[in-house]
């Protein structure tokens, strides 16, 4: 028989981090706060479209 008395679940939170890239077409750097795997797609698919979506969803950059 258990006799754990943990009454909480544990919380899994996501890995954000703050990423500062250049900006080619406005000649100046941004800064994103990004979770890993956020990162991971600024990589592939590039800064300039990733800033594209981003803003498309109405969030200042």
């Amino acid at each position: 028989m258990s006799h754990s008395h943990r009454r909480t679940s544990r919380r899994f939170d996501p890995n954000i981090q703050s990423k500062r890239s250049w900006l080619p077409s406005e000649g100046r750097h941004v800064r994103l706060r990004l979770s890993v795997r956020g990162i991971k797609t600024v990589d592939t698919i590039g800064v300039e479209a990733a800033v594209a979506r981003i803003r498309a969803r109405g969030v200042r950059v």
